[in-house]
C-alpha cells in the first residue's frame, strides 16, 4: 500500500504525454504509483491568488496541471532506472 510516509517522488512533469508514458511504463512492470494533478491557474479558496486574480491570458493550455508522480520508497532504484 503506497502512503504519503512511504512514497517517494520519482517525477514531475507538466506533459500529459509524459505523466502517460511514465504511468504505463510503471504499470507494465507492476509498480505501485500514485499521481497527483495540481491545476495552478485553478479558482483560489480561501483567499490565495489563483486565475480569479491573474488571468489566464497567455497560458499554454497543455501546460495547466502539473504532474507528481510517486512510488513507495522500495521501488524507487528500479523505477528511476525504468525511465
Amino acid at each position: 500500500m503506497l502512503t504519503l510516509f512511504n512514497r517517494k517522488e520519482l517525477l514531475t512533469t507538466w506533459s500529459v504525454q509524459e505523466q502517460a508514458r511514465v504511468r504505463d511504463l510503471l504499470a507494465q512492470n507492476r509498480i505501485d504509483y500514485r499521481i497527483k494533478a495540481v491545476n495552478p491557474t485553478a479558482r483560489a479558496t480561501f483567499g490565495d491568488v489563483g486565475r480569479s486574480r491573474t488571468g489566464s491570458f497567455g497560458v499554454n493550455a497543455d501546460c495547466t496541471y502539473q504532474y507528481y508522480i510517486y512510488v513507495h520508497k522500495k521501488d524507487y532504484d528500479r523505477a528511476r532506472s525504468l525511465l
